[in-house]
């Protein structure tokens, strides 16, 4: 049976040593790398099916290397473990690309109880199609774009996730858990409050449309509305 496959990207050797002694005991194939540098290449080479990596490393931190891996590769799940607890550092990592992070110090059992979540996440997927329109409207899911109109708006993962997942609900009221889980694992009401913040920007986007509008539903989470106009007067289909 063929192992899942961790990308271990930690400077600290000790830690490293530990992390990945206990997740080899857990059945996983695990390789690192000493800092994000070295990581960048591994993953290019190995294809993980998970990223585990520190933020503060020398040559190139645990930030840069994930923008950098999201350029060719939106899907791949990435914990950070870090020491700042700052909110602002927290969101920037989601911004990123990361999907869940762990404070230190942490529990192995913890770490992981979160990555069979990312991997169990991860199999249910994204459909194959990452490439979605709804009226003037399309998302490249691979390359994180949304086209409104004549414009284009580079997105952060987890606006492209957000976008993704109402794309594909049009009408429908996506309660505001089912994002959350989809992009944190959880609805801790502390990421209520940064998904909030992702909803505001992508409002903002979507105002320059003529045929959709993201709605709040109150106490529920969203609705991306579909003006009927505009589909009637979009063009046949070849």
């Amino acid at each position: 049976m063929k192992k899942d496959k961790i990308l271990l990207v930690e400077d600290d050797s000790t830690l490293s040593f530990i992390i990945q002694d206990a997740l080899t005991r857990e059945g996983f194939d695990v390789e690192c790398a000493p800092n994000g540098e070295a990581g960048l290449k591994m993953f290019g080479k190995s294809s993980p099916d998970v990223i585990i990596a520190d933020v503060m490393m020398p040559q190139m931190d645990g930030f840069e290397m994930v923008r950098l891996i999201r350029l060719t590769s939106p899907a791949v799940p990435v914990l950070f473990l870090t020491a700042r607890t700052a909110l602002d550092d927290v969101v920037k990592g989601f911004e990123l690309g990361a999907n869940d992070y762990i404070r230190k110090p942490f529990q192995i059992l913890e770490l992981v109880v979160r990555i069979k979540a990312l991997l169990k996440r991860n199999r249910q997927g994204v459909a194959e199609d990452s490439n979605l329109t709804l009226c003037d409207c399309s998302l490249d899911f691979a390359s994180q774009h949304l086209a409104v109109g004549d414009d284009t708006f580079e997105l952060s993962h987890t606006e492209a996730v957000i976008i993704d997942e109402l794309f594909r609900h049009p009408n429908e009221v996506v309660e505001a858990r089912t994002l959350m889980y989809r992009i944190w694992q959880n609805d801790d009401y502390n990421n209520l409050n940064r998904l909030h913040g992702f909803i505001y920007k992508l409002r903002k986007y979507l105002s320059k449309s003529t045929g959709l509008e993201l709605l709040n539903v109150r106490g529920i989470g969203y609705k991306l509305a579909v003006n009927p106009a505009s589909l009637n007067n979009a063009p046949p289909a070849d």
